[in-house]
């Protein structure tokens, strides 16, 4: 395979990751607040702590979430930056035969 073939094959798998891991965020977040939601309707003294825990937890979610973005944008990054003339494993093993 060429190489414009891998850097394609990297965008789609960086665009693959992105999608998933935001539906991932959005159905954790969503099931998380509508557990909240329910569980202050059946306890509305609990409303406060419930409502604190909800959002600490949905901020941990965003992050991991962020966290993985990032990644793919990395991964994307890496894949597009130009290879040297002595990048790759022959430049190793000539400098391992030396």
């Amino acid at each position: 395979m060429t190489d414009l073939t891998f850097i394609g094959l990297g965008y789609i798998a960086a665009g693959v990751g992105a999608g998933l891991t935001l539906l991932g965020a959005g159905l954790g977040i969503g099931k998380l607040a509508a557990s909240a939601l329910e569980g202050t309707a059946r306890q509305p003294e609990a409303g406060a702590a419930l409502r604190t825990t909800m959002i600490i937890a949905a901020a941990l979610i965003e992050g991991l979430a962020f966290f993985a973005l990032v990644i793919c944008l990395l991964a994307v990054m890496n894949f597009s930056m130009p290879k040297g003339p002595g990048a790759g494993a022959d430049a190793a093993q000539t400098e391992a035969h030396k």
